[in-house]
């Protein structure tokens, strides 16, 4: 895999977890991301990861991930370690970024790696554009700015992770 050097590369990112709150003990439990260059997904990065962290009831429901489902899965040290070489110095970008980020600051911190890559958050950029949508949850947008229904498993990382590029392309397009 290519270290990522190019802060002018995007790596759309989405990530499902145990819970709401890393800081409460909630982990990653599944990432997606894909490297956009040009508009164009040139590569994709897809793990569930198995942190051997209970994954709560409400996050089952929201996701569909329970804790059997994880098993032969690689442990988060794998897993966050080749992240990190896919995303290198990218730009990121994802939907509700500050959630996904908070997330990952707390994987990679716990490995000692540092995540300062910049950060772009689509909910926040289709809330100015879009203000009349009657929301703004990735599903919403995405139908908006395509014009098509998700086709994918939503709360699914890397189906979530390809529905933000398609919205990070029409925003910046």
């Amino acid at each position: 895999m290519v270290i990522r050097t190019n802060p002018q590369q995007y790596v759309i990112i989405d990530v499902e977890t145990t819970g709401l709150a890393p800081h409460m003990g909630d982990r990653v439990i599944e990432v997606g991301a894909l490297l956009l260059e040009k508009g164009i997904v040139t590569e994709e990065f897809h793990s569930l990861v198995n942190g051997k962290k209970k994954i709560s009831i409400a996050a089952q429901l929201v996701h569909g991930i329970n804790n059997e489902l994880l098993d032969g899965w690689p442990e988060p040290e794998e897993v966050f370690q080749r992240l990190k070489a896919f995303i290198g110095k990218s730009t990121l970008v994802a939907h509700n970024a500050q959630f996904d980020m908070k997330f990952l600051r707390y994987e990679f911190s716990r490995l000692g790696f540092a995540l300062n890559n910049k950060c772009k958050c689509t909910l926040e950029l289709s809330r100015a554009r879009y203000p009349r949508l009657p929301n703004h949850r990735l599903e919403t947008v995405y139908s908006h700015v395509t014009g098509k229904r998700p086709d994918g498993q939503s709360h699914r990382a890397l189906s979530d992770a390809r529905m933000v590029a398609e919205i990070w392309k029409k925003l910046r397009g």
